[in-house]
């Protein structure tokens, strides 16, 4: 193969894992809850063999243009973190640290001093509610609104108004710089806003600082072998920019389609690695059912006129990273889920991949196609899926 394009939709599960329950998940199915809205209308997604796969009952069947099937993930946790380190051949055996009571002072002391600012909320929050509910006093006083959630995040909230955004990014590195160790969070997470008190809004000025992967992931692999390694979203904040030859950020779904498109118009050879993540931040952790549904439906009406970029050497791979099922009210957080696996392209056998025991299972397989070595504990599925 000569050019992959691996799509993450951000937070697609397709119903819980055996052990979702260890999770705190029960009944989650991120896809269920999507088809129970009017506004799921995703032909093309069905035509690639969604709802063939194993245990997917709330789409018709096809007959598939391509190849499908359902991955569990391996490591320990429902990350966005440790789920692409996964998909990009790292299997993490050790949960990521999370803080359901808030941050110890053993980290916030120093963060305090570093930033000579006080911090407000320390808890796990919405990410719209905290700043409703602390906007206004961050405001008047210059208070960071720090909180988390169920995932392994610190987050900081900050009026642009009162911190500017490239202030707001140094506060993070610096947090970053204090959360290691056995305090290392997947992620710092800048979330700059705007508005008064009563309206604010979040900006797309969101900028995530992660975790350095332990080990060579895929795209360490393909960009020391000299191959084309293109990031679109928050790729590069995640993988904190390493085997990375070139990365674009999106400000929305629509804006990282694009970005997508014009990257099928270039000539390169490698991996070009998307992440699209309002299903996640915009719908999923705010429980908008009919929100993701239509983003689902956008999406799929994107996909034919993508598709028909893509040349003989070329492939696709649609996944997810973990579940948010936008209809499970217990928390507002990730949901333990399998997560799809489609792959497209003019060679590719319509067969059912069956449920995989790792999202690493990508990771060699691309590594395979794009004949590059990789140490990973996926098993590839290329033979299965490639016409000679």
């Amino acid at each position: 193969m000569k050019r992959i394009f691996l799509i993450v939709l951000d937070s697609f599960g397709i119903g819980a894992l055996p052990d979702a329950a260890d999770f705190g998940d029960f009944g989650v199915n991120t896809l269920a809850s999507c088809a129970k809205s009017e506004f799921l209308q995703i032909p093309n997604l069905i035509r690639a063999g969604l709802g063939n796969i194993d245990g997917v009952e709330c789409l018709p069947e096809a007959d598939s243009i391509g190849a499908f099937g359902r991955m569990a993930e391996r490591s320990n946790g429902k990350d966005t973190t440790i789920g692409h380190w996964e998909l990009a051949g790292i299997v993490s055996e050790n949960p990521l640290p999370t803080y359901p009571n808030g941050f110890p002072e053993e980290v916030l002391a120093p963060f305090r001093r570093a930033t000579g600012r006080g911090i407000l909320a320390n808890a796990p929050w919405s990410g719209t509610e905290v700043i409703r509910v602390y906007g206004e006093e961050h405001m008047k006083t210059g208070d960071l609104i720090v909180y988390t959630s169920a995932d392994s995040v610190f987050q900081i909230a900050a009026h642009e108004d009162i911190v500017p955004v490239e202030q707001l990014y140094e506060y993070c590195r610096i947090a970053r710089k204090i959360l290691q160790g056995r305090h290392g969070v997947g992620r710092v997470i800048a979330r700059p806003f705007v508005g008064t008190p009563g309206n604010f809004t979040r900006t797309a000025n969101r900028h995530d600082f992660s975790l350095e992967p332990p080990k060579n992931t895929l795209l360490d692999a393909l960009k020391m072998a000299n191959k084309d390694v293109i990031a679109v979203g928050k790729i590069n904040d995640i993988f904190l920019g390493r085997g990375i030859t070139e990365y674009v950020y999106n400000k929305s779904n629509a804006d990282g389609m694009q970005h997508a498109m014009d990257f099928a118009d270039r000539d390169f050879r490698g991996l070009c690695f998307i992440n699209l993540v309002d299903f996640d931040m915009v719908y999923g952790h705010r429980r908008d059912v009919d929100g993701y549904a239509r983003a689902l439906s956008e999406f799929d009406a994107w996909l034919p006129g993508f598709l028909h970029k893509m040349g003989p050497e070329d492939l696709v791979i649609i996944t997810a990273d973990h579940g948010c099922d936008p209809g499970y009210a217990a928390t507002t957080d990730h949901t333990r889920e399998y997560v799809p696996l489609l792959v497209l392209g003019q060679r590719v056998r319509p067969v059912n991949l069956g449920t995989r025991t790792t999202f690493a299972d990508i990771a060699a397989t691309v590594a395979e196609l794009l004949q590059v070595e990789l140490d990973t504990p996926g098993m590839s599925f290329s033979k299965e899926i490639i016409c000679k």
